[in-house]
């Protein structure tokens, strides 16, 4: 029996990248995904970094085990050349994306959804006419894909749950480009389906550029206005705790390395573990 092998050291890997993230808060905040790291101080490493970290064990494994099912037929199908370019470039392209989308908003993010997402684009073209088991139903490959890009697309605009939509969305398409790049043939074996899927791709994407993510004017005496307004004032109140645990923090961290970890008292611990806490819950994850 062939085993992927690319497929299980990325795994591996991204396990051994991902509990280190879960043990030590200073190792994950030096890699996850943010805009104004990677475009101030020009750390675009975390660009791919971030793809091998995750938030919690679930998060990890979903994405582990999605990556297993769909990479290793694309490994063993169409070897290394074609899995490490797509999943890479997943990974990047949908974090490109975000980049974009994000420049001016203090965002983070974690997670190789993007690359999960690139490897079962370049898998449904490649192996055209399957079915995928979505919620244990099996549902057409073709059907999967255009309701794909369509629930990324609205998750993005609406901002539904701590989910990466953008990087989803970005990861499919990068990833469905360097496939086609490495076999055009996909094109001729599904054409209708590469069209529509490329075709829609593009529609958003312009959309997104002409109306960039942000709330638009609302009328005063409306009740999504008054919604706005508590959203902002809930926003603010949320970058005020943000300050406030970004300051202990930075002190905690420097207490402890300069003194070890023993040198905090039993409060700063447990200020330690609720700001923690909260960090890890604020992040996107891919």
């Amino acid at each position: 029996m062939s085993l992927a092998i690319g497929t299980i050291g990325i795994i591996a890997f991204t396990l051994y990248f991902s509990y280190r993230g879960f043990t030590d808060p200073r190792f994950e905040s030096r890699y996850l995904f943010s805009p104004i790291h990677i475009l101030r101080n020009k750390q675009y490493y975390r660009l791919l970094s971030s793809g091998f970290l995750h938030v919690n064990w679930i998060h990890l494994i979903f994405n582990m085990l999605s990556l297993y099912s769909f990479s290793s037929r694309v490994e063993l199908g169409f070897g290394l050349g074609t899995f490490l370019p797509v999943y890479f470039g997943s990974i990047v392209g949908g974090n490109l994306l975000s980049l974009y989308l994000h420049r001016h908003h203090d965002y983070r993010a974690l997670g190789a959804s993007g690359g999960v997402c690139g490897i079962i684009f370049a898998s449904i073209f490649l192996f055209p006419g399957g079915r995928i088991y979505l919620f244990l139903l099996p549902i057409a490959t073709w059907l999967y894909a255009i309701l794909f890009i369509l629930v990324s697309f609205f998750g993005l605009r609406r901002q539904l749950g701590h989910v990466g939509h953008d990087a989803h969305l970005g990861g499919a398409i990068i990833g469905l480009l360097i496939t086609t790049i490495l076999h055009p043939s996909i094109v001729r074996r599904s054409p209708v389906l590469y069209v529509v899927v490329l075709g829609l791709s593009a529609a958003l994407f312009i959309h997104l550029y002409r109306s960039p993510l942000y709330l638009p004017a609302l009328n005063p005496f409306s009740r999504a206005y008054w919604q706005n307004t508590w959203t902002e004032a809930r926003a603010r109140r949320r970058a005020r705790r943000k300050r406030l645990d970004d300051e202990t923090m930075n002190h905690l961290l420097a207490k402890i390395s300069h003194s070890g970890m023993e040198s905090l008292t039993a409060s700063e611990r447990r200020q330690l573990e609720a700001i923690s806490k909260r960090m890890r819950e604020s992040r996107r994850i891919h």
